[in-house]
């Protein structure tokens, strides 16, 4: 069965103009707008969220999501998740793309953990991970375990 999630994006200004605006808006149905940009080396606003970062996150929160869940299946505890993802845009053959996206997550086990199960679960999200599945960039994975 096929879900659908509705987004608007709006922008408002003058394409004529010098330089100009490029801040924009993203909003859902019942959720809170985010302002977006296009990213500081193309003009944009580098407090605002843009599209390589939106990507690089979506990629790595629906990894982490899919991880947790078949921890919780299989019974394995994590007790915290912190992932320092980044997502790399580059030119190959004059076309410019996320080429990347590396999850650099530090994964917090219960002591006694098998290290090597969570290594396992980690790397099988990648197959059951959604955005992962969309997309075309690589996803380079470089978990680091630690025990609580």
């Amino acid at each position: 069965m096929a879900h659908t999630y509705p987004l608007t994006v709006g922008w408002t200004g003058n394409t004529l103009d010098g330089i100009y605006n490029r801040n924009a808006t993203v909003s859902n149905p019942g959720k809170h707008a985010l302002a977006v940009s296009s990213a500081p080396e193309f003009g944009g606003d580098p407090a605002r969220w843009n599209p390589e970062d939106m990507l690089g996150s979506a990629l790595a929160t629906c990894h982490m999501l899919t991880f947790l869940a078949l921890c919780a299946k299989t019974k394995v505890q994590v007790l915290a998740y912190e992932d320092h993802a980044e997502a790399v845009l580059d030119t190959v053959d004059k076309v410019t793309r996320i080429t990347e996206v590396h999850l650099r997550p530090v994964i917090r086990v219960a002591r006694g953990t098998s290290m090597a199960k969570v290594v396992e679960l980690f790397e099988k999200a990648h197959k059951y991970c959604f955005v992962a599945n969309s997309v075309t960039c690589e996803a380079v994975m470089e978990p680091r375990v630690v025990e609580a």
